[in-house]
């Protein structure tokens, strides 16, 4: 990971912190299946350095965001936001597959085991969740992973 690249993931750490206002789950999934996400993942695109807050006017923009509804901390989500688009830089993959594999309830589950790994063990960690869960036979009645 470069420079760049963390400090992209510190951005949308923050835009996720700031999220705090809005309904979390909602948020999460909008913003990781939206038109905003996918600039982000991009290999470049002014969008990336817009800002936190004019990022989440332009989701609100396109997703219509809800505010009622379970608010997560400030804490787990700026390391929901950051470690997803980690997870985006170091390993090349969209926004929509990565959640998919980690939608928000799993993260939330894991914050408090997780987020003092480094990123790459919390990400290999994720992905076994995962397999563990499809294998098992559990993900075909639980959609929240």
């Amino acid at each position: 990971m470069d420079s760049i690249q963390l400090k992209l993931c510190d951005i949308q750490g923050r835009l996720f912190e700031r999220s705090k206002e809005y309904e979390s789950e909602g948020f999460i999934r909008n913003f990781m299946n939206s038109e905003v996400a996918d600039h982000l993942d991009s290999p470049y695109n002014k969008l990336q350095w817009m800002g936190e807050e004019y990022l989440l006017d332009e989701l609100n923009d396109e997703k219509q965001l809800i505010r009622e509804g379970e608010k997560y901390s400030a804490d787990i989500l700026y390391w929901i936001g950051y470690i997803y688009r980690y997870w985006a830089c170091s390993r090349g993959e969209k926004s929509r597959r990565i959640y998919r594999y980690a939608p928000a309830k799993t993260m939330k589950r894991n914050y408090m085991a997780f987020h003092t790994l480094d990123p790459e063990i919390a990400i290999d960690d994720l992905i076994e969740i995962k397999r563990q869960r499809k294998q098992s036979g559990r993900e075909a009645f639980d959609h929240s992973v």
